[in-house]
């Protein structure tokens, strides 16, 4: 099969930790490998943000990243893109009309219209990664995110020949868009479980008992509810990793860790090079992660990878994930966190139970060759003209 990526913020080859820079950059990257694994031709387009950029880049054996010219060749905030989605859609547009691919799959919302508008025939698969709805329900006045983007989600859902759900609340979420059930397949994200393993590396670390959040700093993660919690944490120490240290939400973990009088256990380290996180990891006796609302979660299931013991707040995709092999807590409730932590760092028996359960899981459910074939099959009824069925989360 020849399959087209669209990715228009999320570069595969980006350095993952800034804003716009996660989740969905090593999602797009590792689906691109594991499907040109399985035999298939992959080519990721990604709007093009840095002037001296080639325009093509190999990032594995039959997987190419194309860089597509659309406004300034310079970083730009992806609630800031639409101005220029109209040119991103031209260039996909003549690009497919000289090589036409047999699959064409959209990431996040802005992909999935350049997509559909692009592809004159072209079978089109979805995934939003974060819906408008939810992030609005959440953020409310805080969202800014561009005002058609909820109406232009819907139009998606029902233009698209399937739209793939990474979880199951998710699928929840798109019924109530009105797209089709039919058409709706379960796929969830998967993890690099050579990389992210029990075995390995462990990073340096204190004595006392060492919590871990990881992950871009902005307010939705809810950082600032693990830095409440540890108030109830004496003997515990707290390692922030993502983002720079000098961005905004940096500093406000910071001040909010000093006027709780507990900085020097809080210690806000930056992006960590992702070679390094699974050491990192490991080298955590927790690892803790409340955002507000989480279309997936990538990182809590590295963590499972990896081992250790993971608390997760009961939103989203870790309702899949985590729920049986780590501990769900309410968002935004920092004492239920801390007796939850309390639980698991108090207890060395019931955190090597949760960490074996949690590494058991991720081996048996979230390999990324797992996560192609799954992927590869919804690609396969939709080019033989059969409507999709609802799969089985996870099987």
């Amino acid at each position: 099969m020849k399959i087209d990526l669209i990715s228009e913020h999320a570069d595969p080859l980006a350095v993952v930790g800034g804003v716009d820079s996660g989740g969905q950059n090593v999602y797009v990257a590792k689906l691109a490998i594991a499907l040109a694994a399985r035999g298939h031709t992959v080519v990721v387009h990604t709007r093009r943000c840095h002037p001296t950029r080639p325009a093509a880049v190999r990032l594995a054996p039959r997987v190419t990243v194309s860089y597509v010219p659309a406004g300034p060749a310079a970083p730009v905030s992806k609630d800031e893109l639409p101005p220029y989605m109209p040119e991103f859609t031209e260039r996909l547009a003549d690009r497919w009309a000289r090589r036409r691919p047999d699959i064409v799959h959209g990431h996040f919302w802005m992909s999935g219209q350049a997509a559909l508008q692009a592809a004159e025939g072209i079978p089109v698969v979805q995934t939003f990664h974060a819906l408008g709805t939810v992030k609005r329900r959440w953020q409310g006045n805080a969202d800014t995110s561009p005002a058609h983007r909820i109406e232009t989600e819907r139009e998606i859902g029902r233009l698209a020949d399937a739209v793939v759900a990474t979880c199951g609340d998710e699928v929840e979420e798109l019924r109530a868009m009105g797209v089709p059930e039919r058409r709706i397949a379960v796929v969830p994200c998967g993890v690099d479980l050579d990389m992210f393993r029990p075995d390995g590396p462990v990073a340096p670390r204190t004595d006392g008992p060492m919590v871990l959040s990881l992950g871009r700093l902005v307010p939705r993660k809810g950082v600032d509810t693990v830095i409440a919690a540890l108030r109830q944490l004496p003997d515990a120490e707290l390692v922030i990793a993502g983002g720079r240290i000098d961005d905004e939400e940096a500093v406000r973990m910071r001040e909010l860790a000093a006027g709780y009088g507990i900085g020097d256990r809080v210690h806000v380290i930056g992006s960590v090079p992702r070679e390094h996180v699974p050491a990192l990891m490991r080298a955590a006796d927790a690892l803790v992660t409340v955002p507000w609302y989480e279309p997936f979660g990538m990182v809590p299931v590295e963590a499972m990878a990896c081992g250790v013991p993971v608390v997760a707040s009961a939103v989203g995709g870790h309702l899949d994930t985590v729920a049986g092999c780590g501990l769900l807590v309410p968002p935004r409730r920092p004492r239920a966190l801390a007796r939850a932590l309390r639980d698991i760092l108090d207890n060395p028996d019931r955190r090597r139970a949760l960490g074996a359960a949690g590494a058991r899981r991720a081996r048996e459910r979230y390999g990324w060759p797992r996560i192609a074939e799954q992927t590869e099959a919804v690609y396969t009824q939709v080019i033989d003209g059969r409507l999709c069925r609802l799969a089985a989360l996870g099987g």
